[in-house]
């Protein structure tokens, strides 16, 4: 019992300790991590931990609170640490590949910590693919088909050199789309999509926003995929703005929405019937964009979000000649060109909404 308890206090001293990064999870950053794999050094969160188990091979998980911890493995702990595994494990990590946080969804976690313990990823000894090979991909995904009924098998063509992602039907000769990799975007989008490795491309064409919503099988082929799109986005960047700081440019490769959900709305003349539209909100691009439905290929329409000092403004209040019949909380998104009158769920979802859409109008 006194080993235990000793073992127990050394152990959240090295969680603890200055300068050996064990204060946050190894793999995801989240903080005050309360387990450890013995066999990598390292110090992991809860959510973690769970992957790690799944790789017996390479590594095995106690927690530092709950677990009776030997005195051996406490000195192979304090020989290496979060700092160390990094150095190691993450040596050559490309500066397009998308490193997961713990918000993210299991796939991209799953796949990061098996890249770089299981299959040795970003070793030092790994030679740094050219974001313009990695950038290119042949394959089959499975895309969601029209009338949002079926998913089908397609051939998609990524090509960073040509500057463009193809996809081909069984069918047709020629690609169904041809995708400028100016305008792509990629985003895992679990719940929507309803499949565990499901991802949205998304892209401009003729003005309007276009979804496609694809997945595969395999959780290492939907993520490397995703990182393809990546390295094709960051050749184009890169190329485009040579200019411009990496730190600037990182961010700007992929993105999520800053917030997608229901709201109903009105026509122009706010005397229309409203109607129940799903709204996302891409922040970078500063468009507030509906659909009918949440996995519609096409979207209805977008609004600019300029800034609060060029007329943009959201408010609470309605305006005098709209008359609401549910009482129900109501957004007036003020642009120099007219007002849009939305109507929110919920007081909780009226709240939500209109800080995102403040935040956007309030960035310069």
């Amino acid at each position: 019992a006194m080993e235990y308890e000793r073992n127990k206090a050394l152990l959240l001293e090295l969680q603890r300790a200055a300068g050996t990064g064990n204060d946050r999870c190894a793999d995801c950053g989240d903080p005050d991590p309360e387990w450890a794999s013995y066999k990598l050094g390292i110090f992991i969160c809860l959510n973690c931990s769970g992957i790690h188990r799944n790789l017996p091979g390479i590594s095995r998980v106690k927690s530092i609170r709950l677990d009776f911890w030997e005195s051996n493995l406490i000195e192979f702990m304090r020989n290496h640490g979060n700092l160390w595994a990094k150095a190691k494990f993450e040596a050559k990590v490309p500066p397009y590949y998308y490193i997961p946080k713990s918000c993210d969804c299991m796939v991209l976690r799953q796949q990061w910590i098996r890249a770089k313990y299981e299959r040795g990823e970003f070793l030092d000894t790994q030679v740094c693919q050219d974001p313009c090979s990695a950038g290119s991909r042949e394959g089959c995904l499975w895309k969601l088909g029209k009338g949002r009924r079926q998913f089908q098998k397609r051939q998609f063509l990524l090509s960073a050199r040509e500057g463009v992602m193809k996809y081909y039907s069984k069918e047709s000769k020629g690609p169904k789309a041809v995708i400028s990799i100016e305008t792509l975007n990629a985003m895992f989008q679990v719940e929507k999509i309803g499949h565990s490795h499901g991802l949205q491309i998304t892209y401009i064409t003729d003005g309007q926003t276009r979804n496609l919503f694809v997945y595969h099988e395999s959780g290492k082929e939907i993520v490397d995929w995703f990182n393809a799109i990546r390295a094709a986005r960051y050749h184009y960047l890169k190329t485009t703005f040579p200019n411009v700081p990496e730190p600037e440019l990182i961010p700007r490769i992929t993105r999520n929405f800053a917030k997608e959900g229901y709201m109903e709305k009105t026509g122009p003349k706010q005397k229309e019937a409203f109607k129940v539209r799903w709204f996302c909100l891409d922040s970078q691009e500063r468009n507030l964009i509906y659909f009918k439905n949440p996995l519609d290929a096409c979207a209805q329409g977008q609004v600019f979000l300029g800034r609060r000092d060029e007329g943009y403004e959201v408010r609470d209040d309605l305006p005098q000649k709209v008359w609401v019949k549910k009482k129900k909380p109501v957004i007036i998104l003020v642009t120099p060109v007219r007002e849009f009158v939305f109507i929110c769920e919920n007081d909780w979802k009226q709240r939500e909404w209109m800080d995102a859409l403040n935040r956007v109008i309030t960035e310069l």
